[in-house]
């Protein structure tokens, strides 16, 4: 999930007054893109001074099929909805229901934290940027790439999460608290998240296409479908392929990730974000008052310098405010948010003092193409020259694969050829972690087996690898393997479970390494 990987680099712009229409040539630009870079589709939506300049698809919704990508084909928009999210709870401050700085346990009582400090002091304004204590992507297994678990149960698993830092003094992505603050919005409202964000935010924002559950995305004939590059040795090597059209993330994880918008309904977004919550057609979907609040950044980003030909696009400030990034780029204010749920990527921006928004979604995880085609239009509406940004961008990711690779095969040109050291009956049982639930592991004709309780679907082969860990071989291929290491106590038996991602440049979603799983007693 972007949720937030590689598919969410920070987005950049600058400051020019010079406004035009988009780029001469745009559409033969993107057109010649898209099929140099083998991605199945793209739709691109700029406003500008509350007019729509551009609202369109390229490419097909779906390899193999003919339906091609318009205007009015919805995209899963990954993170990007947290800002929908942050929309919702700031229609409910001008209600009078909530406080931004209102203690999360005032509207919800049984809401718990592993300290109980940070359970007392939580307000809803820290449930959206990212410095809570939590490590990156803590508890996103729970519900990537799907989860069982409803969105209170999956708020009730955060008091077993262990903080990987202290209350507000750092940063750290995170998609649970978003779960959180969707679960408070029903607690408040009376009304679900998907209920809440479809009526107040989609429908009275003029979104008459976008979905905010699965079957209202399936219902919609004209939808784009997700690919992957998954048939080489790690993510993003190989040909673009279909994905199942699955839950990408559980349910309860909708509210940080789980919209589908056009380019028609992005185009409709973009105009509420820069007329500061106004509605196009006249009233106001929240007030000016929330839009300053929404954009004021609270959290502090540590910046890392882009390499190579990236390099121009490294801010020289980078925070965190309510589901938006707020930076710079050559003196400019960007306010941007990407997204990337498995299959699709989007990104949105915002040039406030240009008065101009851009918004990019393609059905496949290539970021040269979401990048380079959203860089061009930054640069376009600031005045810059073509500095060639899908090149660039290209280069990066080629570079990026090409590293996981070769670092995944040293590390398997030369296993030790020793182990396991138990038969493999010996393995089997049931492993439970506090946060996480219960894996199971089964052994049968074919070997071990392991599934994943929490998660439908989320099972597959062990295959020896050295000692005493196994490498995941998952019936769903889209599905990043792991290594699973079994510890052994002074009496031969199994004490624990680790797991680490295989591939180096495994999506931090997949955040195997949190688990501690430990044997569960026979009927218990």
């Amino acid at each position: 999930m972007k949720l937030r990987p590689l598919l969410a680099l920070p987005l950049l712009a600058l400051a020019s007054p010079a406004l035009a229409d988009p780029p001469a040539g745009l559409d033969a630009k993107v057109e010649t893109l898209r099929k140099a870079i083998g991605a199945p589709g793209i739709a691109v939506a700029v406003v500008e001074h509350g007019k729509t300049t551009l609202a369109k698809g390229w490419g097909v919704r779906k390899l193999g099929e003919a339906a091609r990508v318009d205007a009015d084909t919805i995209f899963p928009t990954g993170s990007t909805g947290k800002a929908f999210t942050a929309a919702a709870l700031a229609i409910l401050v001008d209600q009078g229901k909530i406080g931004w700085d209102d203690r999360v346990i005032d509207h919800m009582p049984w809401f718990r934290m592993y300290d109980p400090w940070v359970t007392r002091e939580m307000t809803i304004r820290d449930l959206l940027v990212h410095h809570s204590g939590l490590g990156l992507g803590a508890g996103d297994l729970l519900f990537v790439p799907r989860g069982s678990l409803s969105r209170k149960e999956t708020v009730e698993r955060l008091a077993y999460i262990k903080p990987a830092t202290s209350f507000r003094s750092g940063y750290a992505y995170d998609n649970i608290l978003y779960t959180v603050a969707g679960q408070l919005i029903e607690e408040v409202s009376g009304k679900t998240w998907e209920e809440f964000v479809t009526r107040e935010v989609l429908r009275r924002g003029g979104m008459g296409s976008a979905t905010a559950t699965y079957e209202a995305r399936r219902a919609t004939a004209d939808r784009a479908f997700p690919h992957a590059r998954i048939g080489g040795a790690v993510r993003g090597d190989g040909p673009n392929s279909v994905l199942d059209e699955r839950e990408e993330l559980g349910r309860a994880a909708m509210p940080a990730g789980g919209l589908a918008l056009s380019a028609k309904d992005l185009a409709q977004w973009l105009k509420i974000q820069l007329g500061h919550g106004a509605l196009p057609g006249g009233g106001r979907l929240f007030s000016e008052a929330q839009a300053a609040e929404m954009w004021k950044g609270v959290t502090v980003q540590p910046i890392t310098p882009y390499p190579g030909s990236l390099a121009p696009l490294t801010p020289k400030f980078s925070t965190y405010a309510l589901g938006w990034e707020v930076e710079d780029y050559k003196g400019a204010r960007i306010i941007s948010h990407g997204g990337g749920v498995f299959g699709s990527i989007t990104h949105v921006i915002l040039l406030p003092d240009q008065d101009v928004g851009i918004a990019v979604v393609v059905n496949s995880e290539d970021v040269a193409l979401l990048r380079g085609v959203a860089h061009l239009l930054v640069d376009h509406y600031l005045g810059l020259p073509d500095q060639d940004w899908p090149a660039r961008f290209g280069e990066f990711m080629d570079k990026r694969v090409a590293g996981g690779k070769a670092a995944l095969a040293a590390v398997k040109a030369a296993p030790a050829k020793v182990g396991p050291s138990l038969p493999l009956e010996r393995y089997a049982g049931t492993y439970r972690d506090a946060w996480y639930g219960d894996v199971a592991v089964t052994s049968g004709g074919d070997g071990l087996r392991i599934d994943f309780k929490t998660t439908p679907r989320m099972a597959g082969r062990l295959v020896h690898w050295q000692y005493d860990t196994f490498v995941t071989r998952f019936d769903d291929k889209a599905i990043e393997p792991a290594y699973v290491t079994f510890a052994l106590d002074a009496e031969g038996k199994i004490a624990r479970v680790a797991m680490k991602a295989e591939s180096p440049i495994a999506d931090f979603s997949y955040d195997y390494q949190d688990l501690d799983l430990r044997p569960v007693e026979a009927g218990k």
